[in-house]
Protein backbone atom coordinates (compact mmCIF):
# COMPACT_ATOMS: atom_id res chain seq x y z
CA UNK A 1 0.00 0.00 0.00
CA UNK A 2 2.73 2.21 0.94
CA UNK A 3 4.48 1.52 -2.45
CA UNK A 4 1.49 2.42 -4.32
CA UNK A 5 1.07 5.57 -2.34
CA UNK A 6 4.48 6.61 -3.22
CA UNK A 7 4.23 6.08 -6.82
CA UNK A 8 0.73 7.95 -7.18
CA UNK A 9 2.98 10.66 -5.20
CA UNK A 10 5.78 10.87 -7.53
CA UNK A 11 2.96 10.53 -10.72
CA UNK A 12 1.75 13.96 -9.58
CA UNK A 13 4.67 15.67 -9.05
CA UNK A 14 5.88 14.80 -12.16
CA UNK A 15 2.67 15.58 -14.18
CA UNK A 16 2.63 18.81 -12.23
CA UNK A 17 6.12 19.53 -13.50
CA UNK A 18 5.59 18.22 -16.61
CA UNK A 19 2.67 20.90 -16.32
CA UNK A 20 4.53 23.87 -15.39
CA UNK A 21 7.37 23.03 -17.82
CA UNK A 22 4.30 23.20 -20.50
CA UNK A 23 3.49 26.56 -19.83
CA UNK A 24 6.99 27.87 -19.29
CA UNK A 25 7.28 26.83 -23.35
CA UNK A 26 4.19 27.86 -24.26
CA UNK A 27 4.91 31.34 -22.68
CA UNK A 28 8.36 31.28 -23.98
CA UNK A 29 7.39 30.56 -27.53
CA UNK A 30 4.12 32.77 -28.19
CA UNK A 31 5.65 35.45 -26.02
CA UNK A 32 9.23 35.46 -25.98
CA UNK A 33 10.22 37.42 -29.25
CA UNK A 34 7.48 40.05 -28.40
CA UNK A 35 9.18 41.01 -24.84
CA UNK A 36 12.28 41.04 -26.61
CA UNK A 37 14.09 37.74 -25.66
CA UNK A 38 17.02 36.45 -28.37
CA UNK A 39 16.32 34.44 -30.94
CA UNK A 40 18.41 31.51 -29.96
CA UNK A 41 16.57 31.98 -26.25
CA UNK A 42 13.01 31.18 -27.49
CA UNK A 43 14.09 28.64 -30.32
CA UNK A 44 15.88 26.61 -28.37
CA UNK A 45 15.17 27.38 -24.75
CA UNK A 46 11.98 26.02 -26.21
CA UNK A 47 13.26 22.92 -27.58
CA UNK A 48 14.85 21.64 -24.23
CA UNK A 49 11.96 22.53 -22.51
CA UNK A 50 9.88 20.43 -24.62
CA UNK A 51 12.64 17.43 -24.10
CA UNK A 52 12.61 18.04 -20.61
CA UNK A 53 8.69 17.60 -20.79
CA UNK A 54 8.98 14.33 -22.95
CA UNK A 55 11.00 13.01 -19.78
CA UNK A 56 8.80 13.51 -17.28
CA UNK A 57 5.70 12.92 -18.85
CA UNK A 58 7.02 9.57 -20.05
CA UNK A 59 8.18 9.20 -16.04
CA UNK A 60 4.82 9.79 -15.94
CA UNK A 61 3.96 6.42 -17.71
CA UNK A 62 6.61 4.72 -16.18
CA UNK A 63 7.09 5.36 -13.20
CA UNK A 64 9.22 2.54 -12.13
CA UNK A 65 11.88 3.08 -14.66
CA UNK A 66 15.28 3.94 -13.20
CA UNK A 67 16.19 7.19 -14.03
CA UNK A 68 18.93 6.90 -16.38
CA UNK A 69 16.66 4.48 -18.34
CA UNK A 70 14.20 7.18 -18.81
CA UNK A 71 16.45 9.81 -19.57
CA UNK A 72 17.83 7.30 -22.24
CA UNK A 73 14.19 6.51 -23.23
CA UNK A 74 13.28 10.24 -23.29
CA UNK A 75 16.27 11.21 -26.10
CA UNK A 76 15.00 8.35 -28.31
CA UNK A 77 11.58 9.31 -28.69
CA UNK A 78 12.48 12.87 -28.98
CA UNK A 79 15.05 12.01 -31.77
CA UNK A 80 12.44 10.04 -33.66
CA UNK A 81 10.30 12.53 -33.46
CA UNK A 82 12.56 15.08 -35.01
CA UNK A 83 13.41 12.30 -37.50
CA UNK A 84 9.85 12.63 -38.47
CA UNK A 85 9.51 16.24 -40.29
CA UNK A 86 12.20 14.38 -42.70
CA UNK A 87 8.83 12.63 -43.41
CA UNK A 88 6.09 14.62 -45.76
CA UNK A 89 2.74 14.14 -46.70
CA UNK A 90 0.21 16.70 -47.60
CA UNK A 91 -1.46 16.49 -44.59
CA UNK A 92 1.03 16.27 -42.34
CA UNK A 93 2.52 19.23 -43.40
CA UNK A 94 -0.93 21.01 -43.09
CA UNK A 95 -1.03 19.73 -39.41
CA UNK A 96 3.05 20.94 -39.25
CA UNK A 97 1.58 24.42 -40.72
CA UNK A 98 -1.17 24.78 -37.41
CA UNK A 99 0.08 25.81 -34.21
CA UNK A 100 -0.55 22.65 -32.62
CA UNK A 101 1.10 21.11 -34.85
CA UNK A 102 4.44 23.19 -34.70
CA UNK A 103 4.10 22.51 -30.96
CA UNK A 104 4.29 19.64 -30.84
CA UNK A 105 5.84 18.17 -33.86
CA UNK A 106 7.56 21.23 -35.50
CA UNK A 107 8.43 22.17 -38.76
CA UNK A 108 11.93 21.47 -40.02
CA UNK A 109 14.62 18.90 -39.17
CA UNK A 110 17.32 20.49 -36.97
CA UNK A 111 20.01 18.50 -35.13
CA UNK A 112 20.94 21.66 -33.38
CA UNK A 113 17.11 20.64 -31.35
CA UNK A 114 18.15 17.00 -31.19
CA UNK A 115 21.20 18.43 -28.45
CA UNK A 116 18.63 20.93 -27.01
CA UNK A 117 16.41 18.46 -26.54
CA UNK A 118 18.88 15.92 -25.03
CA UNK A 119 20.13 19.05 -22.65
CA UNK A 120 16.28 19.32 -21.58
CA UNK A 121 16.35 15.61 -20.53
CA UNK A 122 19.52 15.87 -18.77
CA UNK A 123 18.86 18.87 -16.99
CA UNK A 124 14.99 16.66 -16.08
CA UNK A 125 16.98 13.60 -15.16
CA UNK A 126 19.29 16.00 -12.91
CA UNK A 127 16.50 17.63 -11.00
CA UNK A 128 15.29 13.89 -10.50
CA UNK A 129 18.30 12.34 -9.04
CA UNK A 130 19.12 15.62 -6.97
CA UNK A 131 15.85 13.88 -5.17
CA UNK A 132 13.61 17.15 -5.98
CA UNK A 133 10.55 14.94 -7.34
CA UNK A 134 11.27 12.45 -4.76
CA UNK A 135 9.75 13.82 -1.26
CA UNK A 136 10.71 11.94 1.74
CA UNK A 137 12.52 8.99 -0.41
CA UNK A 138 16.29 8.48 -1.81
CA UNK A 139 16.52 8.88 -5.53
CA UNK A 140 16.41 5.78 -7.43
Amino acid sequence: MQEIKASTSLRMRRLGIALGIIACGLALRLGGYEIGLPYLLVKYGGSTLWGAMVYFLLGLLLPRQPLIRLAFLAVVIAALVEFSRLYHTPWLDEFRLSLAGALLLGRIFSWWNILAYAAGIALAALFEARGVTHAGRAPD
